[in-house]
């Protein structure tokens, strides 16, 4: 199964997007998906349009029925969405006892319904993000192309490794996925040879790059899945390879082909 906490301690570098285009290529390669948003401002269910009865405040503290919270985003996917309660849950999981492992014991309870868990969280350290941390153990990290990226990037590594040592469990980095890529600017080709120094020192794959696009923004704007929007644009293109490499690296087999890759 596939556990993925999609973070960097940078905003602004392409997590949610990251998370629900990923999530969709799942999803069209025949696992079913949950995307967790736990970031207070929803920015999740927003770009797609989510429309929840209930949100994740209501199922993590007051044990609400996870159907009745959860929304259906496309064939294969659901959502989890967050929204300004999301605040609350964090005092709330300040006064349980090893509130850290809470989405261990909550999560793990649903979970075998989907083949794959992904969570978007927000760009600081905080309770919750240490919750999903402790229950995915994989972080997916986006990098965009400028130097204080490359800093949250690194924030989130030394994260888990300080986690890793607390709780005595293996959290790994997935890949780190650099994104924004505009090779014209020779600030990219900077932040890239950062990001290799980066993976040689802490030993974690760097993903295959995606571009800027300006149907990513459309898209958001549409509210709609990235492949919905087109299918070939750059970006699609893009996190098709990323999300080919990722499923390999964490010994994935697609059940089949993805309905964008039969149609390109």
């Amino acid at each position: 199964m596939i556990r993925l906490v999609v973070c960097n301690q940078r905003g602004g570098v392409s997590k949610t997007t990251t998370t629900h285009t990923i999530a969709r290529h799942l999803a069209d390669s025949g696992l079913k998906v949950l995307m967790i948003d736990t970031d207070p401002q929803g920015s999740l269910g927003l770009v797609l349009g989510a429309k929840p009865k209930k949100y994740l405040y209501e199922f993590v503290v007051h044990n609400h029925a996870f159907e009745e919270c959860v929304w259906r985003a496309s064939e294969n996917i659901d959502v989890l969405c967050s929204n300004r309660e999301t605040t609350k849950a964090e005092v709330a999981l300040l006064g349980m006892t090893a509130g850290e492992l809470a989405f261990v014991r909550i999560f793990g309870m649903i979970e075998d319904a989907y083949d794959a868990v992904l969570i978007d969280v927000s760009p600081s350290i905080n309770l919750v993000q240490t919750c999903s941390i402790m229950y995915a153990k994989s972080l997916l990290i986006p990098v965009a192309m400028d130097m204080l990226s490359l800093q949250g990037a690194a924030a989130c590594i030394e994260t888990s490794k300080m986690l890793t040592e607390l709780f005595k469990v293996e959290i790994k980095v997935a890949g780190l996925l650099p994104t924004m890529i505009d090779r014209r600017f020779n600030l990219t080709s900077l932040t890239l040879k950062a990001l290799e120094a980066m993976s040689e020192k802490y030993g974690t794959p760097v993903l295959p790059p995606i571009r800027t696009d300006g149907t990513v923004p459309k898209a958001e704007r549409a509210r709609k899945f990235l492949v919905d929007m087109d299918p070939h644009c750059k970006a699609a293109d893009d996190y098709r390879a990323a999300s080919a490499k990722l499923m390999e690296l964490l010994h994935v087999e697609p059940r089949y082909k993805a309905k964008e890759e039969i149609s390109a």
